[in-house]
């Protein structure tokens, strides 16, 4: 169960985190995978990780915020099974202190960059006769979290979109669904912490991870497992769905 043998899948924002974490998955369950990364070194380690366990990967270097250069790639690339739409950044900041650069920057990466990729993707998708669409939304378009405006607005965006794409490739045998995830241990955490709690990283850590109902923050592999079933064969029936992997977050929160 679960194997993508001879499938192509394309996963942006895979030299860390979240995104390695689905490409090595993706990998290791048989497709051919292709990372689409702005920092070419981490795009580099996660290929040659997934070399060490036997499958086959290319790293491409691509900023998704440009367009000509989404489409260029995956021209490149040809027919494609799979879109795991990874690549975001984040941001704190309430409304009124939330800058414009900083708002149009959270757009341009976290909204437009997910554009790009599905608009040069669909394309893709047709030549490989369908395929799956994976965006990664967040509990942020789904719950108020202090201080996260422009992320918490782009991940509303994010959730949208997928609904939109969803309805509107059914035809097409394109399946569009997005995974919400709470927080989940990262480098980008790590480095937070580290930056904004000097010295006393281990304790804000747990903290946070009290902060889940479940009592732990969630690891990247959780995470794959879930984009795995989403993007298999297994899941042909399922599209326009938003899953929250959160620990309880959402439901239990109160």
């Amino acid at each position: 169960m679960f194997r993508l043998d001879k499938k192509t899948a394309v996963v942006t924002g895979a030299g860390s985190g979240i995104g390695k974490a689905i490409a090595i998955t993706f990998a290791k369950q048989g497709a051919l995978v292709h990372i689409l990364e702005l920092d070419a070194a981490k795009a580099a380690e996660t290929v040659a990780e997934i070399e060490a366990v036997g499958g086959k990967a290319f790293a491409h270097t691509c900023n998704v915020t440009s367009q000509p250069d989404v489409i260029g790639l995956f021209n490149a690339i040809g027919a494609v099974h799979i879109l795991a739409n990874i690549a975001g950044i984040a941001h704190i900041g309430k409304a009124d202190t939330t800058s414009e650069a900083d708002f149009d920057r959270l757009m341009q990466v976290n909204v437009k960059g997910v554009y790009n990729c599905i608009y040069a993707a669909i394309p893709a998708l047709r030549k490989a006769g369908g395929g799956s669409i994976i965006n990664m939304a967040s509990i942020a378009a789904h719950v108020g979290l202090p201080d996260r405006f422009a992320y918490s607005t782009a991940k509303g965006a994010v959730l949208a979109m997928t609904l939109s794409v969803a309805k509107d490739y059914l035809a097409e045998k394109i399946r569009c669904n997005s995974i919400s995830p709470a927080r989940v241990h990262t480098p980008f955490v790590d480095g937070f912490l580290k930056n904004n709690y000097p010295g006393k990283e281990q304790e804000m850590f747990e903290k946070l991870s009290r902060t889940q109902p479940i009592g732990r923050m969630g690891e990247p592999h959780e995470v794959a497992a879930l984009a795995l079933y989403l993007c298999s064969d297994e899941a042909s029936f399922i599209t326009g769905c938003d899953y929250a992997i959160d620990g309880g977050f959402i439901k239990l929160n109160n």
